[in-house]
């Protein structure tokens, strides 16, 4: 079975940093992409920034230049670091492993973390 556990949320107030940290575990041979999504109340679920296994990386234009996104291969965990946060990044963040195979000819598959809440006060 595998889990992605999430931590490092919390409260924080505008310009503040925080660093979320989340590791998939269980039987796991690869991984193609993990990445971090955020949604707020009453909002669809967005693409934050995605890091593939290569390093290549993509952001939302809303957080360009003030989010960094890391990943560590060889512990399947993956880290985003958030700098100068505005009330508007206040979400619950989703970690996401996309393409994970749990054997080498296994079936790719996405799996999701439970949410970490993110809140940044004025």
């Amino acid at each position: 079975q595998v889990q992605l556990v999430e931590s490092g949320g919390g409260l924080v107030q505008a310009g503040g940093s925080l660093r979320l940290s989340c590791a998939a575990s269980g039987s796991i041979f690869s991984i193609n992409s993990m990445g971090w999504y955020r949604q707020a109340p009453g909002k669809q679920r967005e693409e934050v920034a995605v890091i593939t296994t290569g390093g290549s990386t993509n952001y939302a234009d809303s957080v360009k230049g003030r989010f960094t996104i890391s990943r560590d291969n060889a512990k399947n965990t993956v880290y985003l670091q958030m700098n100068s946060l505005k009330p508007g990044d206040t979400a619950v963040y989703y970690c996401n492993a996309e393409g994970l195979r749990r054997i080498r000819l296994g079936l790719p598959r996405d799996y999701w973390g439970q949410g970490t809440q993110v809140t940044v006060s004025s």
